[in-house]
């Protein structure tokens, strides 16, 4: 009953979401604007109220690094492997397939799962994941598709540094980092806006994720973004899981977050880059609908394995 209790206010916003949208109440326009109000401004106001907030603190020992990404590498390579024996599928829509199989959904399902479940124990944790997460698995899935375009290595660094710098999320990282580190904390009218936008973050990205759902065709190849959910839904947090629990010794807060973490549905910016290179969109896209929809069941599974139950 706890762990129905901690995942039935994130999936029925989800629900009432893509519902709402289908019935014509959120237009095309709401959601667009919805989830750039999330991405710029809610979820950077959330890390830095989070990440400035007295007593949070706590260490990171590289097995975490290890166990989280060793799990998602797992993920990607078997995703890569299975789209690389269809037929009809190139090199770059290969890579997609892998990274969408470990590419986890972080702003919008992510960080208000983990929060839910974890609360202040898990919050330290979760933002130093999604602080690597972006960079590494954007970085890494950008320099394999273009490693056959002829750009030098520093051109492509360059572009990836770029994009992050403008990415709002990663700015408000290395902001709510820099002000912990020198002890720097918002107070008075500040803190108050920041605290009031923080709280918008979670049920706005939750509606916009699921008004954004009712673009996605499931039919486009329901067999292969079934394959590529399972993966992400399952294999994934399995291998985090394994390595967490039972290879490496860190705290049981730790190994929770980062499962959990992996246990998220196909991330959004998987169907981005689809969408940027031209390749696999459709697939993407419905493997996104796919795996949020069986989110619900994969992830009540996982908060019983881990104890949140």
């Amino acid at each position: 009953m706890n762990a129905l209790a901690i995942i039935a206010p994130i999936f029925g916003i989800v629900l009432i979401g893509w519902a709402a949208a289908l019935a014509g109440l959120l237009s095309d326009k709401v959601s667009d604007g919805l989830s750039e109000y999330v991405f710029a401004v809610a979820v950077p106001a959330l890390i830095i109220a989070t990440l400035t907030k007295p007593g949070m603190s706590g260490t990171v020992a590289w097995s975490y690094w290890v166990a989280y990404f060793g799990g998602a590498g797992i993920s990607w390579f078997v995703g890569t492997l299975i789209a690389r024996r269809r037929a009809g599928i190139d090199r770059r829509g290969a890579i997609l397939h892998g990274f969408a199989a470990s590419q986890s959904n972080t702003v919008f399902v992510g960080v208000p799962m983990i929060l839910q479940a974890y609360g202040e124990e898990g919050a330290f944790p979760l933002f130093m994941l999604l602080a690597v997460h972006l960079p590494l698995m954007m970085g890494s899935a950008t320099f394999l598709i273009e490693s056959d375009s002829g750009l030098p290595v520093l051109a492509r660094i360059r572009g990836l540094v770029l994009v992050l710098l403008r990415n709002p999320i990663f700015v408000a990282l290395l902001i709510g980092m820099a002000m912990k580190g020198f002890g720097l904390a918002p107070a008075g009218i500040v803190r108050s806006l920041i605290d009031a936008f923080a709280g918008t973050a979670s049920t706005c990205a939750l509606v916009a994720l699921g008004a954004g759902l009712k673009r996605y065709r499931v039919l486009f190849d329901l067999k292969g973004a079934l394959v590529i959910a399972l993966l992400k839904n399952l294999l994934h947090p399995l291998a985090v899981w394994i390595l967490a629990f039972h290879v490496f010794a860190m705290p049981p807060a730790y190994a929770g977050v980062a499962t959990l973490f992996a246990a998220m549905p196909v991330g959004i910016n998987a169907y981005l880059l689809a969408a940027r290179y031209k390749t696999e969109t459709g697939m993407v896209a419905a493997s996104v609908l796919v795996s949020t929809l069986l989110a619900p069941l994969t992830t009540l599974a996982w908060l019983m394995l881990l104890g949140r139950a």
